[in-house]
């Protein structure tokens, strides 16, 4: 999975065709987010090809641009983008505004130089990017992976596994012998919590080598708050085993209740701060939304339990209130 808009499909309808524009076209070739893959003669034939889902950008060059430039005047040039996916589409207007100022940028220090001034820019800014340099979407979406991989193992093999006693008889069986609900509560959970450990150890060995994404932070830290949320996740999923009779519904509510709100209500993918005020309070009802402030402060930020102990509180509370709901309703249900 990759967020980075790249290869925009570019049709360039030149009306020009001088050296100034052949020039301004081949900034967007050169920027690497582009590709020149159509030469049009009109708008009309560059409306068709956008609309067929050919090309994704159209830029315009009218007929006087050099005349403009050269007279220091405002050439003005048409973008037309494909607004179908809007945050693409956002992307593309803002590489085409940076393109666009740039060259501007160019042909005002040319004309100062013309008439004997210096080149001279008011103000100059540098930028630097922390935590993701690069700006590479695959160190965003690991953290996400990892929460993602962790709340399918975790809620949905738990509930699995107890409901499937169910369907056999078995919970008679075990409820007659020494036994006790919570021994057995117990002895259920700890497969699922090494095999979801050693999943999370998989994923950050092969986002290393794979992606670059390195752990920045405390392996301690990100250890204790994996740990805090497989216990969260497998209160869920012991939660579902008590309402649940057949492996069938069990999937099914607990496919429901892990991967939707892990994908939609997180911020895995979707930011929490741009929804509407209700999803951001339903959010709260997912565990991983706060595991996953966990993991990116400490793979990409490196930073301490001070930045994130609210949510290692609630990530506590939230795995104690439900774990202790589920056993009580498990115990009644077998007893």
């Amino acid at each position: 999975m990759n967020l980075d808009v790249k290869h925009i499909k570019m049709g360039i309808v030149d009306q020009d065709k001088s050296k100034r524009s052949r020039e301004f076209v081949n900034s967007f070739v050169t920027s690497g987010y582009f590709d020149y893959v159509e030469d049009l003669r009109t708008t009309d034939e560059a409306t068709l090809l956008i609309d067929d889902g050919e090309i994704r950008v159209a830029i315009v060059i009218p007929p006087d641009f050099t005349h403009k430039l050269l007279a220091t005047e405002r050439a003005n040039i048409q973008v037309l983008v494909d607004g179908m996916d809007s945050n693409s589409a956002t992307t593309v207007v803002g590489y085409v505004q940076v393109i666009a100022l740039q060259y501007s940028q160019k042909i005002i220090l040319e004309n100062l130089a013309k008439i004997g001034r210096g080149n001279y820019i008011p103000v100059q800014f540098e930028a630097r990017m922390w935590y993701n340099p690069e700006l590479k979407s695959a160190k965003f979406l690991v953290p996400g992976l990892i929460g993602f991989i962790l709340a399918i193992t975790a809620v949905i093999a738990t509930a699995l596994s107890i409901v499937r006693e169910k369907e056999r008889n078995t919970i008679e069986q075990i409820n007659v012998s020494p036994i006790r609900s919570h021994e057995l509560v117990i002895g259920k959970m700890i497969p699922y919590v090494f095999i979801s450990l050693v999943a999370a150890a998989l994923v950050i060995t092969a986002a290393y080598f794979m992606f670059g994404v390195e752990v920045k932070g405390s392996l301690v830290h990100l250890f204790g708050a994996t740990l805090l949320f497989i216990m969260a996740a497998l209160g869920i999923g012991l939660f579902v085993s008590t309402i649940a009779d057949s492996q069938q519904v069990a999937f099914q509510i607990a496919s429901l209740v892990s991967m939707l709100p892990t994908i939609i209500l997180s911020g895995f993918m979707f930011p929490i701060r741009s929804m509407p005020w209700w999803l951001q309070v339903l959010s709260n009802v997912t565990p991983a939304k706060f595991y996953l402030v966990i993991l990116r402060g400490i793979v990409l930020k490196g930073v301490g339990l001070e930045a994130f102990w609210e949510q290692v509180v609630y990530l506590a509370l939230y795995a104690t209130i439900l774990l202790t709901v589920s056993s009580l309703r498990f115990r009644k249900t077998i007893g």
